[in-house]
């Protein structure tokens, strides 16, 4: 077999080279630049950063400092009074601009988001594409969405929105977010995350920036720009998109300023099986859910199933996880072949990758049973190859409720299975973290789907499919600790960033102090 080599043209060298090329204002010799006020400085401390994919070393986040990231906000403030009072139409151009450059240039932000947090290359393209596919939509129906026109006409909120996102999705999540909010009138800046995404972001802002967007785009350490970040009364809105210890955080700082907000945090999804026989069906949404390793806030990494189902259930699924393709996203055996199409490549960093194995391990240790357990031999690597970032999937049955996962997510492709034998173990299992985004239900019985359906703690239910956040009209939101704040999604997202006529008292869609309020979904 021909050894295994990183395909010409997409090594990380020439990743950037070719930023630099695109982007000389963005991407400095040997660190990123900061865009503050409309101008890209070369400002904050600049460390190196390894890539998950193979450990090679490329420029960190450019961290600023606090008082830096008050001058942002405040030189963020004064770009959103001019913004808010530009016309509709020509916000729409500069929008429509900005989402062409960035399809010009889609290929090299999905090449940032391999090297910079593991993504395989169709999942990347995929990622870039259901940003600007997204925000085309929003082109098309902002006037509607803002009421033009009528009595009801919803405007700009008082300040920008400040934007601090997780990792894992930063153009169909963080970008497609901050498109949004400035074709509605706001300003926008947003915090890189410190884990990966930051290249990308920062070609991306680098476009959005030649489009004439007022986008603010910084680095540094959250705990010291949080004040700034969050607490600033210049801002409009906090969007947040994190785990829950941050979350509440950030909801308790927020508690006494009445600013809109939108915190997403996470929650543990599940699949519950009861009463079922299509299991071909199911074997196929069970491998498009190893998708990026699971790392998404919509995975499925719980399985609760009724126990005489479980042999039809490992028919299928101990198959299919044996099956899965990982590796090296950017291996190929010769130089013309396309890039590997993978199930996943790495998870976010060796830390997390030892922190998955530690709590396979601890399941054990309390009970559970090694359903499967990969090895990485199995996977497409590079001869030599710093794998320290990869794990395979792994299965456990019956962890024990003192499992560290027992409650929580675990954010890589480690599995759990929880067998029950009444409907209401089932539903105690599917709502043993207080709340989720997301759950499915795989059953014959469509009475019996309705019913637990209209009694799980999640945002969205799908009967014999899974749900996902959704593009377009969809709605977003969560239940319980999985969400506080505004929903988004479709006009939601829309509603959650504008203010609606003065005097007129609304009740927006979400979870907030004194109340909770459902759309449809």
């Amino acid at each position: 077999m021909t050894q295994l080599h990183i395909k010409p043209g997409t090594t990380w060298a020439e990743a950037y080279a070719r930023c630099q090329t695109e982007a000389p204002e963005s991407f400095g010799a040997g660190r990123l630049h900061n865009l503050i006020g409309g101008t890209w400085q070369a400002v904050g401390d600049s460390d190196v950063h390894s890539s998950p994919i193979d450990g090679t070393v490329i420029f960190g986040p450019p961290r600023i400092d606090h008082d830096t990231a008050v001058d942002a906000v405040t030189l963020a403030a004064e770009q959103h009074g001019a913004w808010r009072n530009t016309p509709l139409a020509e916000r729409v151009a500069r929008v429509s601009q900005a989402v062409e450059l960035l399809e010009s240039q889609r290929e090299l932000i999905a090449l940032l988001l391999v090297w910079e947090i593991g993504k395989p290359w169709q999942i990347a393209l995929a990622d870039v594409d259901r940003c600007t596919d997204g925000v085309r939509w929003y082109l098309e129906q902002i006037p509607r969405q803002l009421k033009v026109g009528t009595p009801g006409e919803r405007t700009a909120l008082s300040g920008p929105v400040s934007n601090i996102a997780s990792w894992n999705y930063p153009m169909s999540v963080q970008v497609h977010s901050e498109l949004v909010q400035l074709l509605a009138g706001n300003a926008v800046i947003a915090k890189t995350p410190s884990q990966g995404g930051f290249h990308a972001l920062t070609l991306a802002h680098a476009m959005m920036l030649r489009a004439g967007l007022p986008v603010t785009l910084v680095s540094g350490i959250g705990s010291q720009l949080g004040d700034a970040l969050i607490q600033s009364p210049q801002l409009g809105a906090l969007a947040f998109v994190g785990g829950r210890s941050n979350g509440r955080k950030a909801a308790v700082t927020l508690a006494d300023t009445n600013r809109r907000h939108i915190l997403e945090q996470e929650g543990l999804n599940a699949w519950g099986i009861w009463n079922f026989s299509h299991w071909d069906m199911l074997a196929g949404h069970l491998r498009k859910g190893f998708e990026y390793a699971k790392q998404r806030c919509t995975a499925y990494p719980r399985y609760v199933i009724q126990r005489r189902l479980l042999p039809q259930f490992l028919d299928v699924y101990v198959p299919m996880v044996r099956d899965l393709r990982f590796g090296h996203p950017l291996a190929v055996e010769h130089d013309d072949d396309p890039l590997p199409v993978l199930d996943f490549g790495p998870v976010i960093h060796s830390t997390k990758a030892t922190a998955l194995a530690t709590q396979f391990d601890e399941a054990l240790d309390k009970g559970a049973a090694p359903i499967y357990h990969g090895r990485l031999d199995s996977g497409r690597f590079l001869d030599d190859q710093d794998v320290s970032a990869y794990i395979a999937p792994a299965t456990v049955l019956n962890p024990s409720s003192s499992w560290s996962l027992h409650h929580a997510e675990p954010f890589g492709p480690l599995d759990s299975i929880v067998l029950v034998d009444t409907e209401a173990e089932l539903l105690a299992a599917m709502n043993v973290s207080n709340g989720n985004l997301v759950a499915s239900i795989a059953t014959d019985d469509a009475d019996f789907a309705q019913r637990i359906g209209d009694e799980l703690r999640s945002f969205k239910v799908g009967v014999n499919r899974p749900r996902s956040r959704g593009d377009r009209e969809e709605v977003f939101g969560g239940m319980g600790a999985s969400w506080t704040g505004a929903f988004v999604g479709g006009d939601l997202l829309i509603d959650a960033v504008t203010n609606g006529p003065v005097g007129v008292a609304e009740e927006l869609f979400g979870n907030f102090p004194g109340y909770s309020r459902l759309p449809s979904r």
